[in-house]
Order: C-alpha cells, then sequence, then structure tokens
C-alpha cells in the first residue's frame, strides 16, 4: 500500500509563488518517474512535469520558465516551484509516482487526491 500526500496548495496572487510536496508512503522499493498533473474547471487534465528517476525532467510549454520540478529520494518527495503564477495556473493539482512495491514488482502507478492552487487577485 502506498499513499502520496501532498501539500502546498493555497490562493496566490498573479506573480506569486507557491512550492508543491508530494511525500510518498508505505511499502515503496524503489520510485520510477514521479510527475505533476493539473485540471483547471472544464478542462482536462494535462500534464504539467515530469522527473525521472535519474533527475531528467520534461514541461509543458506553458510553464516553462516558471515552473520546477524536483524530487529528494531519500525523502521519497517530489516538488513543484512556481514562480510568476498566472490566473492560468489555477487548476486542482495531482501528484503521481510510478512506484515499485518491491524488488520483482512491475513499477505501480499512484496518485495523490490533489491539491487547489488558485491564482487571483
Amino acid at each position: 500500500q502506498v499513499q502520496l500526500l501532498e501539500s502546498g496548495g493555497g490562493l496566490v496572487q498573479p506573480g506569486g509563488s507557491l512550492r508543491l510536496s508530494c511525500a510518498a508512503s508505505g511499502s515503496i522499493f524503489s520510485i520510477k518517474t514521479m510527475a505533476w498533473h493539473r485540471q483547471a474547471p472544464g478542462k482536462q487534465r494535462e500534464l504539467v512535469a515530469t522527473i525521472g528517476s535519474g533527475g531528467g525532467t520534461s514541461y509543458a510549454d506553458s510553464v516553462k520558465g516558471r515552473f520546477t520540478i524536483s524530487r529528494d529520494n531519500a525523502k521519497n518527495t517530489v516538488y513543484l516551484q512556481m514562480n510568476s503564477l498566472k490566473s492560468e495556473d489555477t487548476a486542482v493539482y495531482y501528484c503521481y509516482a510510478a512506484v515499485q512495491v518491491n524488488r520483482w514488482s512491475l513499477p505501480i502507478p499512484y496518485w495523490g487526491q490533489g491539491t487547489q492552487v488558485t491564482v487571483s487577485s
């Protein structure tokens, strides 16, 4: 059993910053890809950023230069630093992790329950 616990969401003015955290706990042998997705009202869920087990990253065009994804493998935690926030960034942000629960298992996808980010003046 694996649980992803998110924190850091909230209300911020345009141009402000937030840092989201997502800590995985439970039966974890290793974590492969970790990612952040978001879903705005009336829109489909979209991929925001990913980070591989080796540290390689990718970003949606809409957040390049503003968001940074990182991870701390010792803490089984992924972060999303969000700077220069825009109203268009308002969404529920979901953490994702592909978790290998033991040495013989395939990675299993896990999702956080989401944290609300609202950018408004």
